[in-house]
């Protein structure tokens, strides 16, 4: 995750040099009551949002943790991740001295006017989340946990949630009966165990075992002002326009780093440094990028600490060659893993990478996105990508809601995204902002006699819901945006399968959606490959054999006829060059209408190449990628 270059800290508190500050010391309830109106486990951003909107309308409300944390925020201030990824409106005027206005506010704003800004400091961000807590009179806090599991009623192939069972310090188990429980642990702990159904990591894509990058954050001291001065000099003037600096921020360093040489060369890389300042002078770095680590296994996640601790000491040295970083001294690793993604439940509706790509509005709308679709690296021969650059889309009420299990939602990074979707709406502001609705959803849900599953389906009860998000400090008006350019294309509808697919990817600003390029022999193959992780079954054959006897294919013009032949090889079609197009034509695998589109049968474009997968695929699958 990268700070925001359309933001600026100025207009909150700047670093003070070396202000030794500590954490309000967190105190829980001592006795657990036996019924509340709601339960929110967790105690990550969200799960706090839940807890505040849910107390605010009413409720009385159990926040509880088995983390074992000593702070609240989760991963912003446990996992030391300082710098949040906005959801800037890029289609509103930056005034001068002012921040770019965002979306979602109501108690993510509340929490961001009490911090340094969009890069903040990890102790003023666990006050803020506390005081915010600590005023609310309907909210018992609970942090002592060992365990959290779901009450589940099953009757017949219907199941409910109905309350927690929870670990105490003695070692005892006390029933927490609730009239409903919403799940903001980061993995959806609660609603898998309740059987919530879910994908894990990239399995959408055909891609079951891969996931992106864990990272540790580390700490380093010595970093005074005339260091920050020197930063800021080295990343205003290295021309690269994906860097920058504030007061409390820096990103950048990604040639600098390019250099570096793992100690562990297999599950480590480092990207480019995105950098936190304190104030007790020290900064926080997120750049360490560990790999093969299930963040559902303890012991795996156990393991990536273990190779970070060996690893971070070789980066410090390796930074020190550097004139702002020569007094730097290793000052410790966040207590927990930045984990990127493990669950995606299977809600009422998954968010698709096609509601980023078209900046869609939805109906039942409870929260806004634009943070470009970030997948980070998958290993450490992968690049990672941009997929898309949204201006702006809506989260669904139904991607909070299990399709399966009801008195249940969940909210944050494991809700209903696909994976590619997930690479924007995982982040932070996303997530407060839908547990602010799911907190004011029970209310509505407890007044009504009705099931959040039944919920979803009533355009006025979201409607009401809508209107009491609003009328406490959200904006969630209906919207429309202008058409992006490359939407205007002929071969659009190809491009929109690319992208679904995971074969294409816009980058920054969609600058890297070129549909009149041109393609070539190698990346027709590349393609279908991906696409048969995907697709499995149906497409079983080699694409590869298309390439025999063709010597550097990625060099090599694409015709019409190797198309075709690459295809129908893919498709596990037996036929030759000559006869593929036929073939393909006669089984419905490509469309004259699309073959018409071509406009140089001997030098295709990505633009045909697209239009004739989606048809492949669309035929064979029977989906329709809309």
């Amino acid at each position: 995750m990268n700070s925001s270059k359309n933001g600026d800290a100025g207009v909150h508190v700047p670093p003070t040099g070396n202000v030794k500050r500590e954490p309000q010391a967190v105190q829980s309830v001592d006795k657990l009551k036996e019924s509340y109106d709601v339960v929110v486990v967790g105690t990550d951003p969200e799960g706090i949002a839940a807890a505040i909107s849910a107390a605010r309308n009413g409720l009385q409300t159990l926040l509880i943790d088995s983390r074992n944390r000593q702070v609240l925020g989760g991963l912003m201030t446990v996992g030391w991740l300082n710098s949040i990824d906005m959801n800037w409106d890029k289609t509103s005027t930056k005034l001068p001295g002012k921040e770019q206005d965002y979306y979602n506010k109501g108690i993510f704003t509340e929490w961001y006017n009490k911090t340094e800004g969009h890069s903040f400091d990890v102790t003023t961000g666990a006050n803020a989340f506390y005081d915010l807590v600590k005023a609310e009179k309907h909210i018992d806090l609970y942090m002592k946990a060992s365990s959290v599991e779901p009450i589940v009623q099953k009757d017949g192939a219907n199941a409910g949630v109905q309350g927690i069972t929870v670990g105490l310090p003695d070692g005892t188990k006390q029933n927490v009966q609730a009239k409903a429980v919403i799940d903001a642990t980061q993995d959806a702990d609660v609603a898998a165990a309740s059987g919530a159904s879910f994908t894990i990591g990239r399995e959408d894509l055909g891609d079951e075992a891969s996931r992106m990058a864990v990272t540790a954050v580390f700490r380093l001291n010595n970093i005074d002002d005339k260091a920050w001065s020197l930063i800021a000099k080295r990343l205003n003037g290295d021309g690269d326009s994906n860097t920058g600096v504030s007061k409390m921020s820096a990103w950048g360093y990604g040639k600098e780093m390019k250099g570096y040489e793992p100690l562990n060369k297999e599950r480590v890389k480092m990207r480019g440094l995105n950098i936190g300042r304190q104030l007790d002078g020290t900064i926080l770095i997120n750049a360490l990028q560990i790999f093969g680590v299930d963040g559902l296994n303890p012991q795996s996640v156990k393991e990536g600490m273990d190779i970070a601790n060996k690893e971070i000491p070789n980066v410090v040295n390796y930074l020190k060659q550097f004139e702002e970083f020569k007094n730097i001294e290793f000052s410790g690793i966040a207590p927990e893993l930045y984990v990127r993604e493990t669950r995606h439940l299977n809600g009422l509706y998954r968010l698709s990478v096609i509601d980023l790509l078209e900046n869609r509005d939805q109906w039942d709308r409870i929260a806004f996105g634009s943070y470009p679709a970030d997948i980070q690296r998958t290993s450490p021969n992968d690049n990672g990508s941009v997929v898309v650059d949204p201006l702006k889309y809506a989260v669904p009420f139904r991607s909070i809601v299990p399709n399966n299990v009801d008195g249940i939602l969940v909210v944050g990074r494991s809700a209903s995204y696909d994976t590619l979707a997930h690479g924007s709406a995982r982040v932070i502001p996303v997530g407060m902002a839908e547990g602010q609705a799911a907190g004011a959803a029970v209310k509505l849900a407890i007044e009504h006699g009705i099931t959040f599953r039944a919920m979803a389906e009533s355009k006025p009860l979201i409607a009401e819901l809508q209107k009491s998000l609003n009328d406490q400090g959200m904006d969630l008006k209906p919207y429309t945006t202008e058409k992006m350019s490359f939407m205007n294309h002929k071969q659009y509808d190809g491009l929109k399968a690319a992208v679904y697919m995971g074969l294409a990817v816009g980058s920054y600003h969609n600058e890297a959606f070129k549909l009149d390029n041109p393609s070539n022999m190698q990346r027709i193959v590349n393609e279908l490959n991906i696409i048969k992780k995907k697709y499995k079954p149906y497409f079983a054959g080699n694409p590869s054999e298309a390439l025999k006897n063709v010597n550097e294919p990625a060099k090599q013009a694409l015709t019409l006829q190797q198309a075709s032949y690459t295809i129908a090889l893919g498709a596990g079609i037996k036929t030759t060059p000559e006869n593929a197009q036929a073939e393909l034509l006669s089984k419905g695998l490509v469309t004259k209408s699309t073959i018409a589109l071509i406009a140089d049968p001997n030098k295709l474009t990505d633009g045909d190449v697209f239009m004739m997968l989606k048809d492949a695929v669309e035929t064979l699958t029977g989906v329709r990628i809309n």
